[in-house]
């Protein structure tokens, strides 16, 4: 069981280690295309822009 645990705690160690090191290496600390907003999933109305680059829901992300 503990072993378990041990390997389950270290694979997320892992996985967030993975994340900070991709966010430290990259400029200014910004993921490639987070325009989450312009998603038409996330979008109910389809009539608000992405709040990070100003994109409408049927253009491409301006990022």
């Amino acid at each position: 069981m503990w072993k378990l645990v041990l390997l389950t705690i270290g694979l997320l160690a892992l996985g967030v280690l993975g994340i900070a090191i991709k966010i430290w290496a990259k400029k200014d600390g910004e993921f490639a295309g987070t325009c989450a907003s312009n998603s038409p999933v996330l979008n109910n109305g389809n009539e608000s822009s992405c709040t990070v680059c100003g994109a409408r829901p049927d253009e491409m992300c301006k990022n």
